[in-house]
């Protein structure tokens, strides 16, 4: 058990940063009489490995992932227990002997019931050699190699029980490709949120599979909208012959995924091939339009059958060649849902989301703040940082973005707002960040 000093709302300060943002309010088109926020930062736990996702209870307590470490929790005096771990790992209470990392995959999305107070139940997203079988023996079949627990967690939060395996059929990418990127878990999706409803939402990826996305009988490439049980909502409306759990198709890599507030409508965050990172407005059934398979949409055959990198895969080239090659929003698609943002045609591994919630964000209350994690291959410029993204009330379109200004760049993999109205970042480094903001009114 790891003691750190400090709850919530102190934290361990390895340096807190204050600036002035004005330029930034002069930038969204506001001025002086706008409330624009000072924004500071401070560390709130170092020395992770792979910080992947983080949830909170009301009271401030944080369940927080690493990748290829397990789950943990922080309380609120700052004691941190290790909970639940993947095969090998030492210091945890208890471990999956099935749970494994390597590459994108490992121990990723978290999340509390909505009813955590009364069932004391967690959900957990993570790589699994449970329930492969016969299918994972090249990467063109199905191999379900990803899974999302359901955990009952202790009183004392030092420990957690009851596992049950509530999505066992998610496909997992197990070998190597001739591809970008192409190690075995690559495009592994892995966020979990609990939406409107009380009802569990699973982000997925196309695991490097050419045909994933929209294949209806496949969970890769998918957005899942189910139950504590893992059945799928009873609204759900995916086109005929879909699996019942799939809430939309069609995506890349969905690592991030949020609620307006206002409206509670999802909204999710997927990276691009070399261009045209997404922010999307999901519809009940709808199309991502990422197909990445091979002689479709007037392409030819593609190294292991997956279009996504091409043309020239691996050389620099224009993005917009490669859009219109293969495109991550097919306009093919009646049913497509179109991008809110593209990111200016760049892909810069734009990766979790999360909507600023309290009155202390001024001007950004409400905005969507999306964490890129500043991939610069293939011509493409680097861009580590956090974006604050006002969406149109339809959300199809945006009105501005800010940066948000935090004096640093980091591979920001996680996003979530907490109960006290803060932003909590995690980074691939090994920290996890409490961003605040205070109303200047």
């Amino acid at each position: 058990m790891k003691k750190i000093t400090g709850g919530l709302l102190s934290g361990v300060m390895v340096s807190a940063m204050v600036f002035g943002v004005s330029s930034a309010a002069q930038a969204d088109g506001h001025e002086g009489a706008m409330d624009v926020p000072m924004i500071k930062a401070e560390v709130v736990l170092q020395g992770l490995e792979n910080p992947w996702d983080m949830a909170f209870l009301p009271d401030g307590t944080m369940f927080f992932t690493e990748k290829c470490k397990g789950l943990s929790v922080r309380t609120t005096d700052g004691t941190v227990n290790a909970l639940y771990g993947v095969k090998g790992s030492s210091g945890f209470a208890d471990v999956g002997d099935d749970l494994f990392c390597e590459a994108q995959a490992g121990v990723l999305g978290v999340v509390p019931d909505r009813h955590f107070a009364k069932n004391r139940i967690l959900y957990l997203y993570s790589s699994s050699m449970k329930y492969r079988g016969d299918g994972c023996k090249t990467n063109f079949e199905k191999c379900d190699g990803n899974i999302v627990m359901r955990f009952k967690v202790s009183d004392d939060l030092k420990s957690v029980s009851d596992r049950t395996d509530i999505v066992t059929d998610i496909q997992y990418k197990p070998f190597s490709s001739d591809q970008p990127f192409g190690d075995p878990g690559a495009h592994n999706g892995g966020r979990l949120r609990v939406g409107p409803g009380g009802y569990l939402w699973v982000a997925g990826g196309d695991r490097h599979r050419g045909v994933c996305p929209q294949d209806g009988q496949l969970l890769c490439g998918k957005v899942l909208r189910i139950d504590m049980d893992g059945n799928a909502h009873p609204d759900n409306n995916p086109p005929e012959g879909f699996d019942k759990r799939i809430y939309t198709y069609g995506h890349r890599n969905v690592q991030g995924i949020d609620f307006r507030p206002s409206d509670g409508k999802a909204f999710t965050a997927e990276h691009g091939p070399w261009h045209n990172d997404e922010i999307t407005a999901l519809v009940n059934g709808g199309n991502a339009g990422w197909d990445p398979a091979q002689n479709r949409g007037g392409r030819g055959e593609c190294p292991d059958e997956y279009c996504g990198y091409e043309p020239n895969q691996k050389g620099e080239m224009d993005p917009a060649l490669r859009a219109a090659y293969t495109p991550m929003s097919d306009t093919r698609f009646e049913d497509l849902m179109p991008p809110s943002w593209n990111n200016n045609g760049f892909s810069q591994g734009t990766g979790s989301a999360a909507f600023l919630k309290g009155d202390n964000w001024g001007i950004y209350e409400g905005r969507l703040a999306v964490g890129i994690m500043g991939i610069g291959f293939g011509g493409t410029p680097a861009g580590s940082r956090i974006d604050m993204i006002s969406l149109t009330p339809d959300g199809l379109g945006i009105n501005g973005i800010t940066r948000m200004p935090l004096g640093f760049s980091k591979r920001f993999r996680g996003l979530v707002m907490g109960p006290d109205n803060a932003l909590y970042v995690s980074v691939d480094a090994g920290e996890i960040y409490r961003v605040t903001a205070e109303s200047m009114k």
